[in-house]
C-alpha cells in the first residue's frame, strides 16, 4: 500500500486554516483585534516568503489555547470549522483522495498547522492519519507550548520519518501533493511529487524538475 500524502492549507482547502483561525479569534473578540491581526498577517507573509520563524510563530499561535478551558476552545473550534472551513473545502480534493483510496493507497495529511485546528478538517475528508504540529496538553489544559519537532519544512520530513518508523511503512510508490515551496524538502523525497495550485517559487521548481502541476480549485 503506497502513501498518498497531502499538505492541507491551500492544497486540500482553498485557504490557510491557521490564518483563518486567527481571523476567527479576532472577529469573535477573543483576542485583541489590532495586535493579533497585525502579527497574524506578518507571520503569514513570512510563511509565503519562506522565512517564517516557526518557534516564534507557534508561541504566538498557541498562546490563545492556554488562556481558555478546553471545553470552550472545542466549542469555538466547531463554530470555526462551520464558518471558515466548510466554505473552502474542495470537491476536486475529495475526488482526488477517493481516487487514491480506490487505487489502494493510504491517504495521509502532513501539515505545519497545529493538530487542534486541523484534526476536525482531516475528519471532514475522512482521513484518519494526520501528522501535524502538536500543541502541548498538560493537566487538562493546553500550555501554549508545542511538543516535539514542528511539522514545517525539514520538520515535515522528520515527523513523517517518525510516523513511518512507528507504523512500519515506507515511501515506496509514495505521492505528495503541496502548494508551497516550504514543502520542497518532502516533495524531493517522494516518488511522485505533485504541485497543486502552486505558489510562484514552487511552480518554478516544478517546471525545472518536470513535476506535474494540477489545480483543485476550479
Amino acid at each position: 500500500m503506497s502513501l498518498a500524502i497531502f499538505d492541507l492549507d491551500n492544497t486540500l482547502i482553498a485557504g490557510d486554516s491557521d490564518y483563518l483561525w486567527g481571523q476567527f479569534l479576532v472577529e469573535r473578540g477573543i483576542v485583541d483585534a489590532q495586535e493579533y491581526e497585525t502579527a497574524n498577517a506578518r507571520f503569514y507573509e513570512d510563511y509565503k516568503q519562506g522565512c517564517l520563524d516557526i518557534a516564534r510563530f507557534l508561541e504566538f499561535a498557541l498562546a490563545p489555547l492556554a488562556r481558555h478551558e478546553p471545553a470552550t476552545l472545542y466549542r469555538w473550534r466547531e463554530e470555526f470549522v462551520a464558518a471558515k472551513i466548510g466554505p473552502i473545502l474542495l470537491p476536486a480534493a475529495r475526488a482526488l483522495i477517493e481516487k487514491h483510496r480506490a487505487a489502494g493507497d493510504l491517504p495521509v495529511i502532513v501539515t505545519a498547522t497545529n493538530r487542534f485546528v486541523t484534526e476536525p478538517i482531516a475528519r471532514l475528508y475522512g482521513i484518519e492519519h494526520l501528522i501535524a504540529t502538536t500543541p502541548e496538553f498538560r493537566d487538562g489544559r493546553y500550555t501554549g507550548r508545542f511538543e516535539g519537532t514542528p511539522c514545517f519544512q525539514e520538520g515535515k520530513v522528520a515527523r513523517l520519518a517518525e510516523w513511518l518508523a512507528e507504523t512500519g511503512r515506507d515511501l515506496a510508490g509514495s505521492w505528495f501533493y503541496s502548494d508551497s515551496h516550504n514543502d520542497l524538502p518532502l516533495l524531493e523525497r517522494v516518488e511522485h511529487p505533485v504541485a497543486v495550485d502552486p505558489d510562484p517559487s514552487l511552480a518554478r521548481h516544478a517546471r525545472e524538475r518536470g513535476w506535474p502541476v494540477i489545480g483543485l480549485r476550479g
